[in-house]
């Protein structure tokens, strides 16, 4: 399949209804508004192509930079090609959700999420904190520097609260993430989130919401999920 015939079908799957969901949370036209598991039979037939998920993400079209994320191969992307999806990647959808995931198959995985955490930039501090989520729970404890986690959740402890909004989601998800599946941390984290508290989020909206780390580490102990770990990053 081609660019055209892969643009073709997923405008043929999207729903309006869709479309609005994706245009509340930030996404912009062009896109078609198609759900992420109606992709599934199009990645069926196309499998890995990274030169298809490069022409994908460059037309800024969300439904197509979202499956160029499914059919990337992340082996073959350098540091170079992760920041230029990372600059193209305009709301926390992208970042997040496509451009961390992909990344966080990688062996350079780490070393750009320390950039990005460090950058100051909101979108790629959410990235490269989602990222190491997305590794954390999949990837074997062991594969993780315990000092380098333990200091990462003091820098979370630190600063979430004055965090850029989309970061603030990123680093609570952290939290969370090391409590359940970072076995070797857990209790650091349960007391990690104790002192961070609630964490505000959508203040400028007039909307505000509280994120809550503590509570949600509580529930996945109570339906036993400790040590809970993905099979793939990637559906």
């Amino acid at each position: 399949m081609n660019l055209d015939m892969v643009m073709q079908e997923l405008e043929a799957l999207g729903k309006e209804r869709t479309k609005k969901i994706y245009l509340s949370n930030g996404a912009h036209e062009p896109l078609f508004g198609v759900a992420t598991g109606q992709m599934k039979p199009i990645f069926r037939k196309i499998k890995r192509n990274q030169s298809l998920a490069e022409e994908l993400y460059a037309t800024g079209n969300y439904d197509a930079m979202y499956f160029a994320g499914v059919i990337a191969d992340p082996k073959a992307m350098s540091e170079a090609d992760f920041e230029r999806w990372i600059d193209k990647a305009y709301f926390y959808m992208l970042s997040d959700y496509v451009v961390a995931v992909t990344l966080a198959e990688t062996d350079i995985a780490q070393e750009v999420a320390d950039k990005w955490i460090k950058s100051g930039a909101e979108l790629k501090m959410s990235a490269g904190w989602s990222c190491y989520c997305w590794m954390l729970g999949n990837r074997p404890d062991s594969e993780f520097s315990q000092v380098k986690i333990a200091d990462m959740l003091e820098l979370v402890n630190n600063s979430i609260h004055d965090a850029p909004e989309r970061t603030k989601y990123a680093m609570n998800n952290f939290i969370y993430t090391v409590g359940v599946s970072y076995v070797p941390l857990h209790h650091k984290a349960v007391e990690i989130a104790k002192e961070v508290g609630p964490v505000e989020v959508n203040r400028e909206s007039g909307k505000s919401k509280f994120l809550n780390a503590s509570d949600n580490i509580q529930k996945a102990i109570d339906k036993s999920q400790l040590g809970f770990k993905r099979k793939y990053v990637r559906c």
